[in-house]
């Protein structure tokens, strides 16, 4: 073979490579861009969903994720993330365990130009938050207080009085104030009214809150106050934030004699529709859930940060509610759904989200 023809075979291979990467050959790995995902903790089986489900989102989108859980500890959810930006993460979508503590590595974020989408609990004190998901956690309380009526049948027209105790989420988490302000606007009209009555007297989130979530907490508490304030009377109703304070108030109850023939279940809600608690609501102790799904959370996260990456629009629908307490962080809400037994079969097992055999 010539030279000359060597020189024009080599001159069209370079010729072909241009075209081919002008006409949307695959990217290499260094172009794909990078989603850091911070959840809070594997303790509870929601967060699991949610960053699994946040994988597979970002993943058929064309993304990478780094998916890291902090075991519900600030320093550890802090070190991860900056441990994220230093590997040249595009994206940050974080469940923060204390929203309050980012400012000092989201600042590094910000410096580093990374996008920033604060997970179903908001990120305070910190203008370097671009989005929000989650669901309508003011509506969360609401269900939850309207369903604590319902069980209890004062909105059928009972006037009780009905004991009732009441339990907050976490004092560090944003969602768990919205949540008991919004079951308190449904039921603190029947407190005034005597229809309700809080034995223990305590009420406010400084009193009721759960820190961290925990159900060791959230039994103890319950264990105190059925001794200090149930021996002589009976409790008709418990106000949970939260599935697994539920089982945890639950086994407590449960531990003085209600649950049985002799003494029923007092009247507990809850949240996140965790196994758990569909297996104790068939059991017929816990009366109610709220459901989240997950999957449409991850989904609505994962097309937010692509509509941000690419220029577009970023699909919200609340700019008034989420106030960090440096902006209005721009917000999409997701509504969630009430669960008892009447429904949690069509709206949890017929969607896949649990399995049937989880139940059993």
């Amino acid at each position: 073979m010539s030279k000359s023809i060597l020189y024009k075979l080599v001159a069209l291979v370079i010729l072909l490579s241009f075209v081919l990467a002008a006409c949307g050959a695959p990217a290499a790995e260094s172009d794909v861009k990078m989603v850091g995902i911070s959840m809070p903790t594997k303790t509870s089986t929601r967060w699991i969903s949610d960053g699994e489900s946040m994988v597979k989102a970002f993943e058929a989108l064309g993304y990478q994720a780094d998916l890291q859980f902090a075991d519900n500890d600030i320093q550890n959810q802090l070190s991860q993330i900056e441990n994220m930006v230093t590997k040249g993460a595009d994206v940050l979508v974080i469940a923060a365990v204390d929203g309050s503590t980012m400012s000092d590595v989201l600042q590094k974020a910000s410096d580093a130009g990374v996008l920033v989408i604060s997970y179903d609990r908001l990120i305070t004190k910190t203008e370097n938050v671009d989005y929000y998901a989650t669901f309508d956690n003011f509506g969360v309380g609401v269900i939850q207080g309207t369903q604590l009526l319902t069980g209890l049948g004062v909105l059928d027209g009972a006037t009780g009085p009905f004991n009732i105790e009441l339990f907050g989420g976490s004092p560090d988490d944003t969602n768990a104030f919205y949540f008991y302000d919004g079951a308190m606007s449904v039921i603190q009209p029947y407190i005034d009214s005597g229809v309700l009555v809080v034995q223990s007297g305590q009420m406010g989130m400084d009193k009721v809150g759960t820190l961290r979530w925990l159900a060791a907490t959230a039994q103890s508490r319950m264990d105190n106050l059925l001794s200090a304030f149930y021996t002589d009377e009976k409790i008709d109703g418990v106000l949970s934030p939260y599935d697994g304070l539920s089982i945890g108030i639950l086994s407590s109850l449960k531990g003085v004699g209600y649950c049985t023939p002799e003494l029923k279940c007092p009247v507990v809600t809850g949240q996140d529709a965790e196994v758990a608690s569909i297996k104790s609501m068939i059991a017929g102790e816990q009366t109610y859930t709220v459901f989240k799904d997950t999957r449409v959370l991850a989904a609505q996260t994962a097309k937010m940060v692509d509509q941000a990456l690419k220029g577009e629009t970023v699909e919200i629908n609340d700019t008034e509610t989420y106030d960090n307490e440096v902006k209005i962080v721009p917000s999409y809400l997701l509504i969630p759904i009430s669960i008892d037994i009447s429904n949690y079969e069509k709206e949890l097992v017929d969607s896949g989200y649990i399995s049937a055999d989880d139940l059993k």
